[in-house]
């Protein structure tokens, strides 16, 4: 596992290090600052807003065992969200058709509902894996004291 994190950080470093290369060589005048403004903005839209949200949406239900895959599924759909948003805020169409083609709000709620049937599964295999360990070892041969059978 080390090391295919190490191959997977080194793969990830090399394609930060070319992005960065491209936005400094390859556009014009003014795009660095540009991008440091939209990437300064997406980090506090993601940690203040959203991480807020999902923080807060967790609070009735962190007392449930399926509560970590709701909270999942929350971010997961919250950062797509996130990403699409300028697009559904933008007023009119745009000036180009062919520039933005789908039908964004439908894609959206399309994969919010794939994000819901995916939170469902994990919290239903979650609390069927729990089951399964629950139950007691009397009558199957095994000793329910630590320590038995050393």
């Amino acid at each position: 596992m080390r090391v295919v994190r190490g191959v997977l950080a080194v793969a990830g470093t090399a394609l930060l290090l070319a992005g960065v290369r491209l936005v400094l060589v390859a556009t014009p005048a003014g795009t660095p600052a540009e991008v440091a403004m939209w990437l300064g903005g997406a980090v506090v839209a993601h940690d203040v807003v959203l991480a807020s949200c999902v923080m807060l949406a967790g609070v009735p239900i962190r007392r449930l065992a399926w509560h970590g895959a709701v909270r999942g599924g929350l971010l997961a759909g919250g950062c797509a969200t996130l990403v699409v948003l300028p697009i559904l805020l933008r007023p009119g169409a745009p000036r180009n058709p062919t520039v933005l083609p789908l039908d964004y709000p439908a894609n959206l709620a399309a994969l919010w509902a794939a994000v819901a049937l995916a939170t469902a599964a994990v919290a239903l295999s979650g609390r069927r894996r729990t089951r399964r360990t629950a139950r007691p070892a009397a009558g199957r041969g095994i000793s329910s004291r630590p320590g038995a059978g050393r």
